[in-house]
This record gives structure tokens, sequence and C-alpha cells, in this order.
């Protein structure tokens, strides 16, 4: 089945749905709701729509047939679609939230927000550089409302915001060093050798999307597609936007000047499960430049951390300052030494706290209803997971990356970019 959707019919889809109704909702009252359409209706997408379940769900879209109905059972009023781009043509949707797999991410935001659209889309912003662009471009240039979905910046009981808080005070000093790590593994994923046939209940071409056609495999869908590079980019892809966000959000990063990574030998199809990324990120203002560690696998901050590492397997932050450190998780903070630190009194709070477990996707509710911003919007969320793919895209050429964030290109390193520009099949473009 073609399901190319004819350009010249989505280009005047995409005027006549930037006319003014929906400017004019998203001025309106902060009591009336809004009408969502979710793309992605299963596994995390399921979390998402329960997250704006309080608003009108009108529109139900998912390439499993199977899926689609059992979230139909909860929203019956909600018209269902296995096309995203169908679903677009549905005039009365003010915003549209994306928990599809990372390889389909830029076409469901780009389209969404050239609609008119305001966008909730899940973490990574996309699979590659050049997508992530595109997105944040996109963003700003229509003036959407956009929230990447790295909800652990507003969840952990605020500890992320009294983290900032402890760095941006200066509890620990001048911050020129922080190691990031995470427990999760992808990359030990073993493919059968004669796959059956995709489920009847999938259609497997439109899951695809953009991404060059490949035979389907059991192991791509629904969860596993993240040890692929064909769709996703592994562990660092998956969790480096919730805890290289903390390191991003308490000193102020953004684009990364140097990548270097170092890991098993490249696989042409499976993601690494060890992987130590070396990030050197420019001064900011009166910060100071600062060297940034990524740790995955059989890869960890030893020397850094020594027996408090026991402790902190899953997962965390190192901050390390000229005047202590800061050891941060989702929802622990320690400052080091313990003894410096056991009459500290920490700074008021100075982060509005977030407004319960469900605030990363209100606060995006409410930035629509009221024209404001939502904190990792795609202009946060976009220099952030750029910065986490490429390193991967350092660890596939083998190179240290000099990189040039204005042009998207690594200097004097052309065959990067075959890993950070994206290549859709014929029918796809954004």
């Amino acid at each position: 089945m073609n399901h190319s959707l004819n350009r010249r019919r989505f280009l005047a889809t995409t005027a006549s749905t930037l006319a003014a109704p929906y400017f004019l909702r998203s001025q309106g009252s902060p009591n009336s709701k809004l009408n969502i359409g979710c793309i992605g209706t299963a596994g995390r997408a399921a979390g998402d729509i329960e997250g704006v379940k309080g608003e009108n769900i009108v529109a139900l879209c998912d390439v499993d047939s199977a899926n689609l109905a059992k979230a139909g059972e909860k929203f019956p009023g909600a018209r269902r679609y296995a096309d995203f781009r169908k679903m677009l043509e549905q005039k009365d949707i003010d915003a549209v939230v994306v928990g599809t797999p990372d390889h389909t991410h830029a076409v469901c935001a780009v389209y969404a927000m050239r609609s008119g659209r305001h966008v909730y889309c899940e973490k990574p912003l996309a699979r590659t550089v050049s997508e992530v662009r595109a997105m944040s471009d996109t963003a700003a240039k229509t003036k959407r409302v956009t929230q990447m979905g790295n909800q652990i910046h507003s969840h952990s009981g605020n500890n992320y915001r009294r983290c900032v808080e402890l760095v941006q005070s200066g509890a620990i000093g001048a911050v020129k060093e922080v190691h990031v790590w995470a427990g999760a593994i992808y990359g030990n994923k073993t493919v059968v050798a004669n796959p059956p046939p995709p489920p009847a209940t999938l259609d497997y071409d439109l899951w695809l999307g953009p991404v060059q056609y490949v035979s389907y495999r059991p192991e791509f869908v629904p969860f596993h597609w993240r040890h692929f590079w064909h769709f996703g980019g592994g562990t660092l892809a998956d969790f480096w936007c919730h805890f290289g966000d903390l390191a991003h959000w308490a000193l102020d990063l953004k684009y990364p000047l140097t990548i270097e990574a170092e890991g098993p030998a490249v696989d042409p199809e499976l993601v690494p499960i060890d992987l130590k990324v070396r990030y050197e990120y420019p001064a900011r203002g009166k910060q100071p430049p600062v060297k940034l560690t990524w740790y995955q696998g059989k890869y960890r901050p030893t020397e850094e951390l020594g027996p408090l590492l026991d402790k902190w397997k899953g997962g965390g932050v190192l901050f390390v300052g000229d005047k202590g450190r800061l050891l941060a998780n989702y929802t622990q903070r320690l400052l080091l030494p313990e003894d410096k630190f056991a009459n500290f009194q920490p700074p008021a709070p100075f982060v509005p706290d977030a407004k319960g477990n469900n605030w990363h996707h209100e606060q995006w509710i409410q930035a629509i209803k009221t024209g404001g911003k939502a904190e990792c919007d795609f202009a946060y969320g976009g220099p952030l997971s750029e910065a986490g793919l490429l390193g991967n895209v350092a660890f596939r050429v083998g190179k240290k990356l000099v990189w040039d964030a204005k042009t998207l290109k690594a200097k004097g390193c052309p065959e990067a970019d075959q890993f950070i520009q994206h290549k859709y099949r014929e029918g796809w473009k954004i």
C-alpha cells in the first residue's frame, strides 16, 4: 500500500490549519479545554495520554490496530487513525502529543507544527541531529508551544530543582567538570534467524515511516527498536535527556565544542552496550568551560566516586566544583565532602516547584492556554538532544569531533555527515 500523502493536499491542509483559530485558542481562558490528538497510544505514549486526559482527547493514532482499539475504549469519542497525516486533517485539533519511536518523532512533530498545532514530543526529540534542528527551527518559526517529554525534569519531588539551585548559587564553587552515567543497558538484543511476518494488527510500512525500508523483525516492535541504529540510539539517546538534562540545566550548557567516544568495535546494526563519551563545552558568561564525561555499561566514574559508586549504581550526575562536589540522581542529592557540608544551609528556593507528578504535561497545557512557554520547549530540548546524539556520532566514526553547531558539521570529518543528516525514503520529507 502507498501511504505517501499527496503533497498538494497536505500543503493545502497546512495552510488552512495555520489560520487564526489556533492562535486565538492559545490565548483563551486557562479554564477552557484543549482538543488534543495523540500519535502513539501504547507504552510511553500511554503515559503521555494519561498526562493530558484532563483535556479533550479528540483523536487517537496508532499503526497497530490492537493498540488503537484498546486506547479507543478509554476515549470513545475520539476519532481513530492509522496514519498521523490523516489525523492532522482533523480541523478541531489544537495540540498534538507524539509518543512514537524516535525515528518518526520529527515527521510527526514538524508536520503538526506546520499545520498550526502545539506539540508535546517524547525524548530524545529525534533520531538524528538534523531532524532535531528541523524541529527546534520549526517551533521557533511557527511560534508553537512545545515541550520535550523528559518528565524527570519535573518529577523527582523537585530534587532536580534543588540541585540546580545549589549549583547556580555557588554552593560548590565554579564547576569545570561533570560526570554523568546511566544504568540501563541496550545493545544486547539477539535477533531471530528466520523472522515471522508482521502481526496482522501492525501496519509495518507506516511504522517504518520515513526511514529506509528494512525487513520486519519481531525485535523491533514494540520496544527493542532502541537497540538498533536504524531506529534509535541506545542507552545514550534514551537516558541522556534525563541525566544530561540536570547538567545542561544547572550549568546553562548548550552546544559542545568537541565530542570524543570510546567503546567496543562498532556494530553496523546494534548500538553499543558499553560507551564512554567526553564532551567539552565553552565558557558561558562568567562560567568557565566544562568537561563532561558520559558513562554507560562497564564504564563508571570509579576514580571520582570510589565506594560511593556502590550506592549510586543506577545512574547519576557528579558536579565537581572548586569548593566541593554535588552528587545527584532522580530523587537524591549529596554535597561532598560530607563533613564540610554538615552544617550547610541551602539557599532559599528560587526555581519554582513542579506542581505534582503530572506537571510536565500540565505545564505545557497551561502555557498553550496562557500564551506562555514550557521549561523543556524545543529551544531547550533541541540542544540537549543534539548533544546526546553527537556522542553516538563520535563513536560510530571513531574520531574526535570538532563541532560547528551553526552548520551541523564536524570540521574535517565529512564521514560524520552520514550519521548527522537524515535520509528519508521516497514520499517523506520535512
